[in-house]
């Protein structure tokens, strides 16, 4: 049988990717991709092409299927997102239990995480962290979710615990989600990255009141993770 990599990709600077994740990408006989395009640009920017397959949250199913068959026959692939660690608030977790239930070997090879990225550097506790990824897109589920949230973390307290929190948001979200956010934490303090590792990279260490007030005037850009 063969081995499925899964491989982390930079989040924006192309030189933050691994000698090792380069040795995997060109060797396998294909890379499984959020989108050709993204990835085609980043093997040209170390000079080498390796087949690539679109596999997205519309064709994952037909293409894990097809992923397994190739794998079982002998031939390696390697599962990549457009940024980052993939099946991460990305495609692939349906590949990955296939694979281990078929007794496929499943490798990672570690790099880039916006979430780990934004937690070193955001000057809170990481020694304890809960990751939501991205919440859901209607008001109402994303309130009962933050709800629930408030109330582990009361708990939690109780118990001497105490974890930063990580969220993905979009920019189309982002003033609704905090928002939302102070409506049930209060007006806490509140980090917000934006563009990780690229030019126009931003953290934020502000009160949330002063977050909205910002976006609220100024058109938000890029992907964000919201820590507090």
């Amino acid at each position: 049988m063969g081995t499925l990599y899964i491989v982390a990709t930079p989040i924006g600077n192309l030189k933050d990717i691994t000698y090792r994740a380069i040795e995997v990408l060109k060797s396998v006989d294909y890379i499984l991709c959020e989108d050709t395009r993204v990835t085609g640009s980043l093997l040209n920017r170390y000079g080498f092409k390796t087949a690539l397959l679109s596999f997205n949250e519309f064709n994952e199913n037909f293409k894990s299927d097809s992923a397994i068959n190739d794998l079982v026959t002998g031939k390696s692939i390697a599962l990549v997102s457009d940024a980052g660690s993939p099946l991460i608030s990305d495609p692939g977790y349906k590949l990955v239990r296939a694979c281990i239930l078929k007794g496929i070997k499943v490798e990672a090879i570690p790099g880039p995480s916006a979430a780990v990225s934004a937690l070193i550097i955001s000057g809170l506790p990481p020694d304890k962290f809960l990751f939501l990824g991205y919440l859901p897109k209607k008001p109402g589920q994303r309130k009962n979710i933050l709800k629930s949230l408030s109330s582990i973390l009361r708990s939690m307290v109780d118990k001497k615990l105490k974890a930063t929190i990580i969220i993905y948001e979009s920019p189309y979200r982002l003033t609704a989600t905090l928002q939302d956010l102070r409506e049930i934490f209060g007006n806490i303090d509140i980090i917000i990255c934006r563009e990780l590792t690229k030019m126009h990279e931003e953290v934020r260490r502000e009160k949330i009141s002063e977050s909205i007030d910002h976006f609220s005037n100024v058109t938000p850009k890029g992907e964000f993770t919201i820590l507090f």
